[in-house]
């Protein structure tokens, strides 16, 4: 197909790899320990594979959950983590990110042990940022995530009218959502996140005012706007056919976003990454935020500097490789200087603002010298300021400029987590 020769031939001037390719080579105890060696900080995200539903449209790892297999899968993370913690040696862990899944559905079956294991054995120097379900979210259940340290709490509302929540089969309504929310927003948490989904099927422009309006006033610190990806192994994707064709889906995208940017701003907000916007002087709730990080538990993913490596995605297969002193890493990629300087300016893309100096400090070569025309143009395009050493992206080159990156992360992630949802250790996978 014409799209996979252009995403090759792009990836390829990146990357300077006519592949990228995972492999099943397991890096070793002792590799793994040279590479901490020069980090100075690291972030660690914390993978909870348990839902009490699989939603059809999430892309994510996770299985129905089960007390039993809950009860190992505790004992195999703490025997993970003491594996790094030896590594480690007091290393600062600055970034803390606990994702699924839905983590909160091992609220009081192990989650805290987890945790408290976690700042028993590494250096923790933050808080915690966690993922929830509203359904969770009762008082009793919200004075137990505050007691286990989180700060950064983050809701999957996924949508604000009643018939989107059934599409998406959202196990709520909206007056109930609210009301989570309102629980939720009157704790102690330094950011209360929402997450919401626009163009779904069928949605108008006035419906994405009304959910933008409605979520500004539930008193919230930052919401994350995304639209509904669709990735080819979701039941969503097999059973809904697609709005319109790409191109038409990008603009009527671009649109919707533009009406949430409005309302955002309106309301004191200022965009944190590309689809998400938090009040002025919050700190943001986000993903790992320090750009080295080890990924726990089942489909954790772990980046060293100029190594990348993922652990099985099976939950019953890391348990079982935790359990015989193996490896639970399923497949590795090594970085080529090419690769690292691509996925850097991937992310802070993500961001939407960049630092030359950090990629002088990161790389010790110029940013000018390597991306300085691609800058240019883009600047001339009026998607980025470029002055005084930071690169600012505007709000319609973050909508544009991503969008040309999912052309690429999207089918990486169906193929190496499709592929990994099917066999637990694949041979290869080809990106």
């Amino acid at each position: 197909m014409a799209s996979n020769y252009l995403r090759k031939k792009i990836s390829r001037h990146f990357t300077r790899q006519d592949e990228i390719v995972f492999h099943n080579h397991i890096p070793s105890y002792e590799t793994i320990a040279e590479k901490f060696r020069d980090i100075d900080e690291l972030g660690i995200y914390l993978h909870i594979p348990f839902c009490n539903q699989i939603c059809p449209y999430c892309p994510y790892n996770k299985e129905i959950y089960n007390e039993e297999t809950c009860r190992k899968y505790v004992h195999a993370v703490i025997k993970e983590i003491d594996t790094y913690a030896a590594i480690l040696v007091n290393k600062p862990v600055t970034s803390f990110y606990i994702g699924g899944g839905t983590p909160t559905t091992m609220l009081g079956k192990g989650i805290e042990e987890i945790i408290n294991h976690l700042y028993k054995r590494f250096n923790m120097k933050c808080h915690v940022h966690m993922e929830s379900h509203p359904n969770h979210l009762t008082y009793e259940n919200l004075n137990a995530i505050e007691a286990m340290g989180v700060k950064y709490l983050s809701m999957g509302v996924e949508a604000l009218h009643d018939r989107h929540l059934k599409i998406l089969e959202r196990p709520y309504t909206v007056r109930e959502v609210k009301k989570s929310v309102e629980r939720a927003v009157n704790r102690n948490f330094t950011c209360v996140n929402i997450d919401c989904i626009f163009d779904l099927p069928g949605q108008t422009a006035s419906e994405v005012e009304q959910a933008g309006r409605d979520m500004v006033k539930m008193k919230i610190h930052q919401v994350a706007a995304y639209p509904l990806f669709r990735f080819p192994y979701t039941r969503f994707d097999r059973e809904h056919q697609k709005n319109g064709n790409a191109l038409a889906t990008m603009l009527r995208r671009r649109k919707f976003l533009k009406i949430l940017e409005d309302i955002f701003y309106d309301y004191g907000f200022e965009r944190s990454s590309v689809w998400a916007f938090t009040k002025k002087g919050i700190d943001k709730y986000c993903s790992v935020t320090v750009p080295l990080y080890v990924g726990l538990g089942a489909s954790g993913g772990s980046y060293l500097k100029d190594i990348f490596y993922v652990n099985t995605f099976s939950v019953s297969e890391y348990i079982k490789a935790i359990k015989e002193a193996r490896s639970p890493i399923a497949l590795s990629i090594d970085l080529s200087e090419e690769m690292q300087m691509a996925g850097w300016l991937y992310w802070r893309i993500y961001e939407t603002k960049l630092d030359k100096g950090d990629f002088r400090n990161r790389f010790n070569t110029s940013f000018d010298r390597k991306y300085g025309m691609q800058m240019n143009l883009l600047r001339l395009m009026g998607f980025l300021t470029n002055n005084n050493g930071q690169i600012i992206l505007s709000d319609k080159g973050t909508y544009w400029i991503h969008a040309f990156e999912d052309f690429f992360s999207i089918d990486y992630i169906s193929k190496l987590w499709g592929t990994s949802k099917v066999n637990p250790w694949p041979e290869r996978v080809v990106l």
